[in-house]
């Protein structure tokens, strides 16, 4: 069966890479042809009818409102984007099977058999719309393949918010699409709810296909260079100094080296910005530290794959359904605090228990995707 993954575009993001290597890796065992549905890397131009409005009330903002606004905003996004991507592309074009377009109406009827929508958080609106940019929300649940004679699914996607961000005026159209699914599955626990408040339909609640795969899946991915010393892996977006001094007292305690794996950004480089590092060596990390402080859903659920003790900080504003989901599954909230003043020294995690659990839901996912495909 020749299947497309819809999911957030592909950029520079570990975690978004990953679940798409991962579910596409999934559905080629089992037999199918597999296609990524991603967006063109290239400069997005504005249309030549636009340009002169556009660049005029862009110079006007700039140079008599004295706005901090750029006037070829399109061509320093899109160079931003090459220092960004430097060592991400080459893994995306190395190891995904791209269907690469540019708006999701550029698929045709006749391209694929089914169409898996998912994972990630590819119903959370704000991020959907704009990175597909669309104006219609019920494209995220395939409304745009109306009267297709294909089979849709959604593989643990995720609302990312306990709460969908869906425009009240488009909640017909999502409920008229998803309706047409020939299974639902979801991320989290709470999207299980929101499926049936919202959008009037029964939803499976499943692993994030990261977790499909093993520990020695990711393994062939890095380098066998082994580090020097025991390390602390530090995986934080949104860094703050109360984190930072709590990652040297654990590292202190634990008698560990700290390694960061997410640089913030210092401003320095090619238009203000730098290269993501590679995704191998953000693998290799987990593969390598005794111990993972985070603040990434799935940077928990690496370090759960890799087997590895860790404390992760959550944060309201990204939203904790996706991390209270995955950790309840495990028995193992009480690796989230909210601010590093709730850090507590816990026991070893029981990983023997934790094998037992994600054996068992890798049995069901398998299961739902078969049954959910072969309708």
């Amino acid at each position: 069966m020749r299947i497309g993954i819809l999911t957030l575009p592909l950029h520079t993001n570990y975690g978004g890479i990953l679940q798409a290597y991962a579910l596409q890796t999934v559905l080629e065992r089992m037999g199918h042809e597999v296609k990524v549905l991603d967006k063109a890397f290239k400069l997005q131009k504005l249309p030549w009818w636009k340009r002169p409005y556009s660049y005029t009330k862009r110079a006007i903002k700039k140079y008599i409102l004295g706005e901090n606004v750029g006037i070829f905003q399109e061509r320093n996004a899109y160079q931003r984007q090459v220092v960004e991507r430097e060592f991400t592309q080459p893994f995306i074009e190395s190891n995904i099977h791209r269907f690469v377009i540019t708006h999701l109406t550029d698929i045709k009827p006749s391209d694929f058999d089914a169409l898996v929508v998912g994972s990630d958080q590819i119903w959370r609106m704000m991020y959907f719309l704009g990175f597909w940019s669309t104006t219609l929300a019920s494209d995220a649940f395939l409304g745009f393949t109306e009267g297709w004679n294909i089979k849709r699914v959604s593989y643990a996607a995720s609302f990312g918010v306990d709460v969908p961000d869906i425009p009240e005026n488009d909640l017909d159209d999502c409920k008229k699409a998803i309706a047409r699914f020939n299974g639902i599955s979801v991320r989290e626990e709470s999207g299980v709810a929101a499926c049936k408040k919202y959008l009037g339909v029964e939803a499976k609640w499943v692993l994030d296909p990261t977790m499909l795969l093993k520990r020695s899946d990711y393994q062939k991915l890095i380098s066998k260079t082994p580090s020097q010393k025991p390390i602390l892996m530090s995986y934080v977006l949104d860094e703050t100094p109360e984190i930072a001094a709590l990652r040297s007292k654990i590292a202190k305690d634990k008698g560990l080296q700290i390694k960061l794996t997410n640089l913030p950004d210092t401003g320095t480089g090619e238009r203000g910005t730098r290269p993501q590092p590679p995704l191998e060596d953000w693998l290799k990390a987990f593969d390598e530290s005794e111990y993972v402080i985070n603040d990434s859903f799935h940077a928990c659920v690496f370090s759960i794959l890799f087997h590895k003790q860790f404390t992760v900080i959550g944060n309201q504003k990204r939203g904790l359904a996706r991390f209270q989901s995955l950790l309840k599954l495990f028995g193992l909230e009480d690796r989230l605090i909210t601010s590093p003043e709730e850090y507590k020294d816990l026991p070893d995690i029981d990983y023997e228990k934790v094998d037992s659990i994600l054996n068992k839901k890798r049995e069901e996912a398998y299961n739902f995707l078969a049954e959910s495909l072969n309708l």
